[in-house]
């Protein structure tokens, strides 16, 4: 059979989109943008690849909240379970973390990559680096030609469009596969970033630049007081706000509000209860009575965080501990169990993990990711309009969409 099928982007979607076309018999050929495969992927999970999660299928589409349900047909025909295996078969050995995290053993994205690339090369897929796509041509209703920037035209029967989103535009996604399907008729639903650092109002966020918090939990609440998310784990202060897995995560659930009117609450000490912290600096104090307030917080808080809670807690620095009040004292406990920030937005789309948004589902077929609207046209990964949460999630969609393209084109 020499159907011919041209695949766009070689990341996660793509590359095991032509490995599986071109396992089945087909004549394909995958274009990248960059000079390398896999650029995403060598990024991910800060260069260690979280691959996927190990969860069930019901697990999956939990984390999948930008349109999860679509997933069902994609990850039945190809799991996470079975993406490992995939992997296993190709000498890629993996381990699974806390929250069911799954990375290579090695801890190298690029084993990943390498991984990929023994798959099309085994499958003998046509791979061409540095040709980025202008347009895909159509006639009658049907996929006829791929046209790339430098004027080339090469005819095909079918494309899978897996260039990624619009975040992170440095590995290539950068949105041109909206202009690509727009063209050809599909509607595009408003891009937002998913999984994104948090600008916050409080000048005092800069004092605290660089500052990695571990074991607190937050609070996210909305203007009407109802509580939106809540999270345990780690986080960091930035010049422009909060960034860090729990604020990445809670960030996808105030994606809706516009990222404004949120206040952000931190429990610095959640294995306290305010009765038990409150005891604990009676302690602190006792030990630390004679000296002044600024001097009698070290074991309670890092070095850095202590002048910015001071300037919350209202109590002066220089007060002698053994003069400061019951009430400056439960004021204090106060700021530690519920020091606020208010959101009043998010880092650009071009800083997010992910882009939510993209080509709407109700225009391709999820149980073979085929256009409605162009026959031969088939979609992948970020492109499409889904997104999920940290922890695999994301390139799950990828390679599962990936798979199912590359199954049926």
């Amino acid at each position: 059979m020499d159907r011919k099928v041209i695949v766009i982007g070689a990341g996660p979607a793509g590359l095991i989109a032509a490995g599986k076309a071109a396992e089945r018999g087909l004549n394909v050929t995958l274009l990248e943008k960059n000079d390398r495969i896999g650029k995403k992927i060598l990024i991910s999970g800060k260069g260690r690849c979280n691959i996927t999660n190990d969860t069930d299928i019901e697990g999956l589409i939990e984390n999948i909240p930008g349109n999860g349900n679509f997933l069902y047909s994609a990850f039945y025909t190809f799991s996470n379970a079975d993406l490992i295996e995939f992997l296993h078969e190709y000498g890629l050995e993996t381990k699974v973390e806390r929250g069911g995290r799954v990375f290579p053993v090695s801890d190298k994205a690029k084993d990943v990559v390498d991984t990929l690339s023994k798959y099309i090369n085994k499958n003998k897929v046509k791979l061409q680096l540095k040709s980025p796509v202008k347009e895909v041509k159509s006639e009658n209703g049907k996929v006829k030609s791929v046209i790339l920037c430098d004027g080339r035209e090469i005819a095909c029967d079918a494309v899978i469009l897996a260039v990624g989103g619009a975040s992170y535009p440095g590995t290539g996604s950068t949105g041109d596969g909206y202009k690509i399907a727009e063209k050809l008729g599909h509607n595009i639903v408003d891009l937002k970033p998913s999984l994104v650092p948090l600008v916050t109002k409080e000048d005092w966020v800069k004092e605290l630049q660089g500052l990695s918090l571990k074991n607190i939990s937050i609070n996210l609440i909305n203007k009407s007081g109802k509580k939106i998310y809540d999270d345990f784990g780690e986080m960091i202060f930035t010049h422009f706000g909060v960034s860090g897995p729990v604020i990445l995560s809670s960030s996808r659930h105030i994606l809706d509000y516009n990222f404004k009117d949120i206040k952000l609450v931190i429990d610095l000490k959640p294995a306290l209860d305010e009765e038990k912290l409150d005891a604990r600096v009676q302690r602190d104090f006792e030990k630390y009575s004679r000296k002044q307030f600024k001097n009698s917080l070290e074991e309670l808080l890092p070095q850095k965080m202590i002048p910015v809670i001071i300037m919350l807690s209202g109590i002066s620095p220089d007060k002698p501990v053994n003069q400061i009040t019951r009430d400056e004292r439960k004021n204090l406990v106060k700021v530690l169990k519920k020091l606020e920030l208010n959101v009043v937005g998010s880092r650009p789309i071009t800083e997010a993990i992910v882009t939510a948004g993209g080509i709407s589902t109700d225009e391709i077929n999820p149980s073979t990711m085929e256009s409605k609207v162009v026959k031969g046209l088939y979609f992948a990964g970020e492109v499409i309009d889904l997104d999920g949460y940290t922890g695999g999630f994301n390139l799950t969609i990828a390679f599962s969409t990936g798979y199912l393209a590359g199954l049926n084109c």
